[in-house]
């Protein structure tokens, strides 16, 4: 499973989120302002990365890279006890898609430290992507309960239990209610975190068609405030077709008519007519 949502910059995020200072009366460690001062750079070399696209010098970024990966080796070697160190350095070879070398660092950052919710996530990703999602839930998991508030976590274990389903039904540990209700509870909980996260809120009102029984005005409250953070008329109308989607199963035909008629974005006509096709001859009436 290939996360649609990833972190703008994880390595900020480690930075944030870690007890990084161990200070004593002698203030910060030499250990500790080494390795704040490599993820710093290597926050930076990412932000700068991404906001150049492809004006990229890429020689320069790999250049740079190549820095920072001595950096670590060097750090690591110094500081072999150090599981931030893994940490961070596993997260730069997995920006630079070298996930089997990234993972390994990961496992050993996770064996020195088990409460480092970042690293729980991540090799949760890894395993997931491998096809490994009764593994992978186990690291989602963990990553949940050690960060409760981080949103990404939940919305990332309903993916997970939406998108491997069959396999977790399949283990005999899963029933078919119990991976329909986690999942939707998790992305209402990233949802409930992240407000202001139209990827957060638009996967949670989607998920309520994958309920058994869904509870249709709480859906259409959702798309309601999913419709008031889209940014374009296409996403708005998009949105609305969705709404109306749900008038159709509740029976509104009228009401699901009403909404469609304010839809003239041309690329979404046929989705529009699907919906139309969908309701009685006669409408509502």
């Amino acid at each position: 499973m290939r996360s649609p949502i990833r972190a703008a910059s994880l390595a900020l995020a480690i930075l944030l989120a870690a007890p990084l200072l161990r200070a004593d009366e002698n203030g910060e460690s030499l250990a500790d302002h080494e390795f704040r001062r490599i993820t710093q750079e290597q926050t930076t070399l990412l932000a700068d990365a991404a906001r150049s696209g492809d004006k990229l010098d890429e020689e320069a970024f790999r250049l740079q890279v190549q820095s920072l990966v001595h950096d670590y080796e060097r750090f690591i070697e110094a500081n072999p006890g150090y599981a931030m160190g893994y940490a961070g350095y596993g997260y730069l070879l997995w920006k630079m898609d070298m996930r089997k070398e990234a993972v390994g660092l990961l496992l050993k950052a996770n064996q020195l430290d088990q409460n480092i919710p970042l690293v729980k996530n991540e090799i949760g990703n890894y395993l997931a992507e491998e096809g490994k999602p009764l593994e992978a839930v186990n690291y989602f998991m963990s990553a949940i309960k050690l960060a409760p508030d981080e949103p990404l976590y939940h919305y990332q274990l309903g993916t997970l239990l939406h998108e491997a389903r069959d396999d977790f039904l399949k283990s005999g540990e899963w029933t078919s209610d119990g991976i329909d209700n986690d999942m939707h509870e998790a992305f209402r909980k990233a949802a409930e975190l992240a407000p202001d996260r139209i990827e957060f809120t638009h996967r949670y009102a989607e998920s309520f068609a994958d309920m058994p029984n869904p509870d249709w005005e709480a859906a259409l409250k959702v798309w309601a405030r999913v419709e008031d953070q889209a940014r374009t008329a296409f996403e708005r109308q998009e949105i609305r077709l969705q709404a109306a989607n749900v008038l159709i199963k509740q029976g509104k035909f009228d009401a699901a008519l009403v909404l469609m008629a304010t839809v003239s974005v041309p690329e979404l006509q046929d989705q529009k007519q699907k919906l139309v096709a969908l309701m009685p001859a006669n409408g509502g009436k």
